[in-house]
């Protein structure tokens, strides 16, 4: 009886403490959001809800292109992800399943690039792009995003995927592109669904790209345009406050709707955290 008491009283303390963490991790985006319905001059922790309304939303719409760079970062985004899928999905297709000379090696070279800060390579990219022609342009902005991770997880999920479906498929008569289409993409739909996450919010958060690659208003992302608010209406906490919070919505939102699958990918691919 006595132990019974202890383990439900230790349930009790732990549920008080996850419960605490989990308030301490929402409360900046709980100040953000309310902060955006404020006109603040100075951060404070008080706020008064009789004065907040939407003034700094109806700013941002009116007197800023907001749209405009929202539209970018979602032309950007579905880019980034679309040939994130494709590429990591036929290279992580290629390293677990075919068999060609230096296969190994390759594949280690191919992951040590991941080793390789973005700063390092900052500048030679800017001259391929400026060379290329390809500034201010959208091809600048996502193709930077593409590397080596996306393979290296859809290859760890793709060694489990059994050589005897694949097998039994060749003798069925279907070629490899029905295999890959009608086998390997079906079951390899959680991790890729996680790799969409990672891209997603990898292009959509992304600023020294854009501050790089873009020197157009017109073609400015949301990170990159917002980053002028502070430069505008830095007396304005409020304004500030009002595009985070719009930057922010997008990502949750999606993540909302793949938790769920977003987790299960990760698991299946191998990846500890």
């Amino acid at each position: 009886m006595i132990h019974s008491k202890q383990i439900k009283l230790s349930k009790i303390i732990l549920a008080i403490v996850l419960i605490g963490f989990v308030v301490i991790s929402l409360y900046p985006f709980i100040y953000m959001i309310l902060t955006s319905f404020t006109q603040k001059r100075v951060m404070t922790a008080s706020f008064d809800f009789s004065t907040m309304d939407l003034r700094n939303y109806e700013n941002l719409l009116s007197n800023f292109p907001i749209l405009t760079y929202i539209r970018n970062s979602v032309i950007v985004v579905a880019c980034a992800c679309f040939f994130n899928v494709v590429i990591a999905t036929l290279a992580g297709y290629a390293f677990a399943k075919k068999k060609f000379p230096f296969k190994e090696g390759i594949f280690w070279i191919y992951l040590a690039t991941l080793m390789m800060p973005g700063q390092v390579i900052l500048i030679p990219v800017f001259t391929i792009m400026k060379n290329m022609g390809l500034l201010n342009t959208y091809p600048s902005l996502f193709t930077v995003i593409l590397d080596a991770f996306g393979v290296f997880l859809m290859r760890q999920f793709m060694e489990g995927i059994p050589d005897e479906l694949i097998e039994s498929a060749r003798m069925d008569g279907c070629g490899e592109f029905k295999i890959f289409t009608k086998i390997i993409l079906p079951l390899s739909k959680p991790v890729v669904i996680s790799l969409v996450v990672f891209t997603f919010i990898t292009s959509w958060n992304d600023f020294i790209w854009p501050l790089v690659m873009i020197t157009h208003d017109e073609m400015k992302t949301l990170t990159l345009g917002l980053s002028m608010l502070q430069n505008n209406y830095v007396s304005n906490y409020g304004l500030v406050m009002a595009g985070a919070t719009l930057a922010f919505l997008f990502p949750f939102i999606l993540y909302c709707f793949l938790q769920r699958k977003f987790v299960e990918g990760i698991a299946l691919s191998g990846i500890k955290g």
